[in-house]
């Protein structure tokens, strides 16, 4: 994330109800901004949750409870880093609320391959982080 761009607050996660994705709402700002700007982040449930927890990090087990605190841990750290990526690609240049759906599909499809490297170059630290807060 540029070093001028604060996220004021983050809210979520929600499930969208017309696609499998979850959600997290990002309150952001800049210092030349009057106000700040909503940015909603949309991660797909299949392919980035599941690609990131079954493909990458190979997670299986716990309580059904460990499962959904997991996922929720999983989904805000592809939510942040979705955030950096797409405003390193200057898509939160401007003063705009903005939707970032999932990097599958068209318009964002071009930046799966960033999140994949940011996947791969984290699954150390993501496997300690659900083994330290859940437990599994």
């Amino acid at each position: 994330m540029s070093k001028d761009l604060m996220t004021l607050n983050v809210m979520g996660p929600y499930r969208e109800p017309q696609e499998p994705a979850f959600s997290y709402d990002y309150s952001v700002q800049r210092p030349d901004w009057a106000t700040p700007q909503g940015v909603r982040i949309k991660v797909s449930i299949e392919h980035e949750l599941d690609y990131l927890k079954n493909t990458i990090l190979k997670f299986s087990g716990g309580s059904v409870g460990q499962q959904i605190r997991c996922n929720q841990l999983l989904v805000r750290a592809i939510a942040d880093q979705k955030l950096k990526i797409v405003d390193a690609d200057g898509q939160l240049a401007e003063r705009l609320d903005v939707m970032i759906g999932p990097f599958t599909r068209d318009t964002f499809g071009h930046l799966f391959g960033l999140l994949d490297q940011w996947m791969q170059a984290e699954k150390d630290t993501l496997r300690q982080s659900i083994t330290d807060q859940i437990g599994i």
